[in-house]
């Protein structure tokens, strides 16, 4: 009999990519949303949609009943704890067996961000959950970079508070496939492992602007700014003041070096070397160009 994989977060960038890495396979795919104006395409996709609110303990119990394993990915923020603790709770009451959790890089409770010191919470109650568990901890996200798309298509620049800092950032759909290994996977293979996730190299933004230059044909320029200047920009989009906080946070650690490392974890799950960033700029060059 199939067994049935509930996805949190279904709407963001890595469970997403999770549930095309999914789609082939032999399971039941259930995905979780918040707003039920966005169930409708996931439905398309073949998943099978609940609505509720990790936020409400009481709106999961539906959703969990007969599920096995559970993708966990809370929303990033201050309450990401006590969301990942209810989802634990409903998995739990619902006799689930196995959950694989999209932790942090770095987490630890002395962290040198708010984030990596509330994932580091979540992981611990994770490991004593009495279920079997697999954390994965990813790096910098290359998706990131889309962020910037906007700026490289007018102006050919793009602006970040990352100094010379050099990064093992990671492509998110390796993130992905790591996920979808680990979950397709016998449970017990990879109970109590906690994988951090990079890519192949470091590399400073300078080196990432040389690859857009290199997938566009056309001269991209990084241009480092203060804190204060970044965190003027993103408020004036409209980021929430506390990720913005905790993307200086980050930003600060990467100028000590404290992103500037690598691992094997992802060629040790996919039997291949991670992506590197040179793929991911010809992969998404059309995001960068003017008539994006």
């Amino acid at each position: 009999m199939s067994r049935t994989i509930m996805i949190t977060g279904a709407t963001g960038t890595v469970s997403t990519l999770l549930m095309n890495a999914l789609r082939e396979a032999e399971v039941n795919l259930r995905v979780l949303v918040r707003d039920e104006s966005r169930a409708g395409a996931l439905r398309e996709q073949g998943a099978e949609v609940f609505v509720g609110d990790l936020g409400d303990p009481r709106s999961l119990a539906p959703a969990f009943d007969g599920v096995r394993d559970v993708w966990l990915l809370p929303p990033n923020g201050p309450r990401a704890p006590e969301n990942s603790m209810n989802v634990l709770w409903a998995a739990r009451q619902a006799g689930a067996e196995r959950v694989v959790r999209l932790s942090a890089v770095g987490s630890a409770y002395d962290a040198p961000t708010r984030s990596g010191r509330l994932h580091a919470l979540s992981d611990a109650e994770l490991e004593r959950c009495g279920m079997l568990w697999t954390i994965l901890r990813p790096h910098w996200f290359m998706q990131n970079l889309l962020n910037e798309a906007g700026d490289v298509a007018a102006t050919g620049t793009f602006s970040l508070n990352a100094g010379r800092a050099r990064v093992g950032m990671i492509d998110a759909r390796d993130i992905a496939e790591c996920a979808a290994r680990v979950l397709l996977d016998d449970p017990d293979r990879h109970h109590g492992r906690t994988y951090t996730l990079t890519g192949p190299r470091s590399v400073t933004f300078d080196e990432v602007a040389g690859h857009l230059s290199e997938a566009l044909g056309r001269k991209v320029t990084y241009l480092p700014v203060s804190d204060d200047a970044k965190r003027k920009t993103l408020l004036g989009h409209g980021v929430p003041e506390w990720i913005v906080d905790m993307l200086e946070e980050y930003a600060q650690a990467y100028v000590t070096g404290w992103g500037d490392f690598t691992t094997d974890a992802v060629a040790g799950l996919l039997g291949r070397p991670p992506r590197d960033i040179a793929d991911f700029a010809r992969d998404h060059a059309a995001a960068f160009t003017a008539n994006a």
